[in-house]
């Protein structure tokens, strides 16, 4: 352990650039899956350029509660088929999945495949009920 501390204390400026590139890397990663929004960015954003909230959730959850308007695609049946999503190429998207965290690799996809505006909101559902936000039940 003394070693390692020494090593630390004078190669200060390679564990600095090697924190750096983790830090750089971290941002891109997330950064390529989309923008987080809020709820109250995704709702201003979708009702100011007519975008879509697309709800990952599966079909128990979506009929639970969901956002008004809202499209149902299970996240697997997006990964498969983007093209579900082709009229909103240009338009933002906002992923919507339970608790804002496992919507990633679906913007990822997304944006690999040239959807423009893909955007992810923190925290999910779970936020929007938080916030005490209007949901529409079909249970």
């Amino acid at each position: 352990m003394d070693l390692f501390f020494e090593f630390l204390t004078q190669q200060w400026i390679l564990v600095a650039a090697l924190l750096a590139v983790v830090v750089m890397l971290f941002m891109h990663e997330t950064r390529k899956a989309g923008t987080s929004l809020s709820p109250q960015q995704a709702i201003n954003l979708v009702n100011a350029e007519q975008g879509v909230f697309v709800d990952l959730r599966d079909t128990a959850d979506f009929r639970a509660g969901h956002i008004v308007d809202a499209m149902h695609i299970p996240s697997a049946k997006l990964l498969n088929n983007t093209g579900l999503l082709e009229k909103y190429r240009n338009k933002p998207i906002v992923l919507v999945c339970k608790m804002g965290q496992s919507a990633g690799p679906v913007g990822k996809k997304l944006n690999a495949e040239g959807f423009e505006n893909v955007n992810i909101m923190t925290g999910g559902m779970m936020e929007w009920t938080n916030l005490q936000l209007p949901v529409v039940n079909n249970g």
